[in-house]
């Protein structure tokens, strides 16, 4: 089975994640199918580059995307994505 996940790239204490379509039993770093963007949460506001039109396909054919792709083509796509660290919310009411 094909899945939409993240693999690890970057230095030590500086990540940097590839959005990859690979197969579900390879390595979290291992060997990928194809790239089909890139997640840079380190800058303040986070860099997400996705080709949506890929991903799409992946998605039609039966790829299954983690829980995290998933939140991060929410965002893409211009949904809210990730809700609101809980210390943001709780100083603000």
């Amino acid at each position: 089975m094909v899945r939409l996940r993240l693999t690890r790239m970057g230095r030590k204490k500086r990540p940097f994640y590839r959005i990859v379509a690979a197969d579900s039993r390879s390595p979290r770093d291992g060997r990928n199918i194809e790239i089909l963007g890139y997640f840079n949460p380190m800058p303040d506001p986070v860099e997400l580059k996705l080709d949506l039109e890929r991903v799409d396909y992946w998605l039609g054919v039966g790829a299954s995307p983690s829980d995290k792709v998933k939140s991060l083509i929410a965002r893409a796509r211009g949904g809210a994505g990730e809700a609101a660290p809980a210390e943001e919310s709780a100083a603000d009411a």
